[in-house]
């Protein structure tokens, strides 16, 4: 939708007009796309999680089981199959209590998505429905029920199950699904990542001496080339620093963001998180601390020529990550991530975005690593955005400032990842 087209369509009069408008459009428009998932086509087989016991086990579930029902510990539950792990989240969590965390709410979401009755209680039901069905059938199913063009996985080189796929089966061919090339251990555990890249045919040293740094550079434009991936990312703790005397800053200065300048491709830095502060738990164990904004300020300043394409997972850094978009126009804030994805939270952030940088950021990834979840969490974020916009344009409204159905929705496409594609020139 061009400006011109906007100007022309005819303009929305009085604040119940404005408000069905914003509803509608929030609800009925296709997604562009979900800028970040760790989600899966169906070519990789069990790399990719669905359905009832998979959704019902996830880690924010295991969570809050762990905390509720104190009987099971956490070394007893991961001694069960996944049925059975199922199983007990469901009687603890669903029936022995009200599933009223948003955690819990988005099963019964997806399940009431599906068609399935939710009162019944019935888990051999919903099990049933999902072994009826093919993946490839059930991808279908999920796209539509969520209204959603395309997604962007999460491929790691370094896991060698999806590394195998990549070599053998060359790129991806399901256009619904893009990539994004995440390289952690670059940054994070280079002790680790050098011998595996020396292994794969990388001349390259512990103490980044030689040409190191030129064959960490290769090795990501190699990738690339088997990839085409829209960024590149990183999930980085919440005690990351750039510049500092870690090898992650050479790195970054002469191979990942020149290979990014490169490519012209964004560098997506995830940064927040506090590895298993509870260990027990495993993946469910991983905590959040707060950053330092500087690291970002730092990284826009010094590197004028790359793109960052930014999430923080602190509640207390969505100030900051506002102002600092203000000040770098090659800093694209995006999602509310992981413990920030809860309509409380999504209300305020969004709010504050809209409020500091007009329509110029990504309002929400899902981060899903079930595909059932792509339903449940694009539902409720769609309703807690329309909250949000509804209350702006009324406000717009109220200055005089005539609005139109079709500006509305080429907003929406924006803030629900129009704006990325716009942003990549894709």
């Amino acid at each position: 939708m061009t400006v011109a087209d906007t100007r022309n369509a005819p303009v929305l009069s009085g604040p119940a007009e404005i408000a069905n408008a914003v509803e509608r459009i929030c609800r009925t428009i296709r997604l562009p796309v979900d800028v970040h998932t760790h989600l899966y086509s169906a070519r990789f087989g069990d790399l990719l999680l669905w359905g009832f016991d998979e959704l019902v086990t996830y880690h924010y579930l295991i969570a809050e089981v762990a905390r509720t029902n104190r009987s099971v510990s956490p070394a007893q539950f991961y001694a069960m199959t996944k049925r059975e792990q199922a199983d007990h989240i469901w009687q603890s969590l669903f029936i022995d209590e009200s599933p009223i965390s948003e955690a819990r709410r988005g099963v019964l979401t997806c399940l009431k998505a599906y068609g399935l009755d939710v009162a019944g209680r019935n888990i051999e039901e919903y099990r049933e429905f999902f072994a009826a069905t093919t993946v490839e059938e059930h991808i279908d199913r999920v796209f539509e029920v969520a209204n959603c063009e395309r997604v962007v996985m999460t491929n790691d080189p370094f896991d060698d199950a999806e590394r195998a796929i990549w070599l053998e089966q060359g790129a991806e061919t399901d256009e619904r699904f893009l990539t994004a090339l995440r390289i952690d251990p670059l940054l994070v555990t280079w002790h680790d990542a050098q011998p595996r890249l020396a292994e794969w045919g990388y001349d390259v040293a512990p103490d980044l001496s030689g040409d190191t740094l030129g064959e960490v550079r290769r090795f990501l434009m190699d990738w690339a080339a088997r990839l085409d991936p829209v960024y590149m990312a990183a999930s980085l703790g919440f005690n990351f620093a750039y510049p500092n005397d870690h090898p992650s800053t050479p790195i970054l200065n002469e191979a990942i963001i020149p290979a990014c300048t490169e490519l012209g491709i964004p560098f997506s830095p995830m940064m927040g998180v506090k590895r298993r502060v509870s260990p027990a738990l495993r993946l469910a164990g991983d905590s959040v601390g707060k950053c330092d904004i500087g690291t970002v300020e730092r990284l826009c300043e010094q590197n004028p020529e790359c793109d960052f394409l930014v999430t923080l997972l602190s509640r207390e850094n969505q100030h900051e990550l506002c102002v600092a978009a203000r000040k770098f126009p090659n800093l694209m804030p995006f999602g509310c991530w992981w413990f920030l994805n809860d309509p409380s939270i999504i209300d305020e952030i969004t709010r504050e975005r809209v409020e500091l940088l007009g329509l110029s950021f990504v309002a929400q990834h899902s981060d899903c690593r079930v595909l059932d979840q792509l339903v449940y969490k694009w539902l409720h974020s769609r309703e807690s955005i329309r909250k949000v916009l509804t209350d702006k344009y009324l406000d717009l409204a109220a200055t005089g400032w005539p609005l139109t159905e079709a500006r509305i929705e080429a907003d929406v496409r924006g803030l629900l990842g129009g704006n990325f594609l716009d942003w990549i020139g894709r």
